[in-house]
């Protein structure tokens, strides 16, 4: 691992240069024409880290026992995938799994908007959907599609307790949703409930209420700990 700073930002950020330094990492000083270069934002904020990739093989993640996965089918948007990345660590989810022809897991955008949660869970990219549901299920877990026309209502399968088991999600493309023959995968096919006149919710912001609601579910006699908004 590497870390070029400016200057400034080496004196600013100190803490963060010296925990670099402590695990081993070299730091490199620049100037802030270079790290404007190699930064892929407009206003860089004179940081800029460099280290190896951070995705595990799918075999790995099922042979950790997963209780909780989202499954992100054909997902484009690096906006999207990296705050589904980002709810999934906050849901306190075991891993994440991207299929292929899903976005770049590294993409800046998706990196940006996972805020560090690249850094807490373990991801799996390029898995054919099929593979991914199959290994799932192999694995115990209960596959859930999520979808606006879903048959199973989402408040429904918590009233009915029926959350509280190993729950992959598979949540799918921006545009079109999920294809028939992917939500035909699933062991359910489930709506979020729209109670007011909305149209629909946004991938990230059904990924989280699902999340959510399994956590939730999986954790019922168990805490959880505070969280800062931001």
């Amino acid at each position: 691992m590497e870390l070029f700073a400016t200057v400034e930002a080496a004196e600013r950020y100190a803490d963060i240069v010296g925990a670099a330094r402590d695990v081993g990492a070299r730091v490199h000083l620049a100037d802030e024409s270079v790290i404007a270069d190699i930064s892929t934002t407009v206003t860089p904020q004179g940081l800029v880290g460099v280290c190896r990739f951070l995705d595990v093989p799918f075999a790995e993640i099922l042979a950790g026992r997963p209780k909780l996965v989202a499954v992100l089918a054909h997902v484009r948007d690096p906006g999207n995938a990296g705050t589904v990345l980002r709810c999934a660590d906050a849901a306190g989810a075991d891993a994440v799994v991207l299929t292929d022809a899903s976005v770049d897991l590294y993409n800046p955008k998706a990196v940006r908007a996972s805020v560090g949660s690249h850094f807490h869970l373990p991801v799996a990219v390029g898995v054919p959907v099929e593979e991914a549901v199959r290994g799932l299920k192999g694995a115990g877990v209960r596959v859930l599609a999520a979808d606006g026309a879903g048959e199973d209502d989402l408040d429904a399968e918590l009233d009915q307790g029926t959350m509280g088991t190993e729950t992959a999600w598979i949540f799918g493309n921006e545009a079109w949703g999920l294809p028939e023959e992917t939500r035909a995968l699933a062991d359910a096919v489930v709506r979020v409930p729209i109670h007011g006149s909305a149209e629909s919710l946004n991938l990230a912001t059904a990924a989280a209420v699902c999340l959510y609601a399994s956590a939730r579910a999986q954790r019922a006699a168990g805490g959880c700990r505070s969280v800062t908004l931001g």
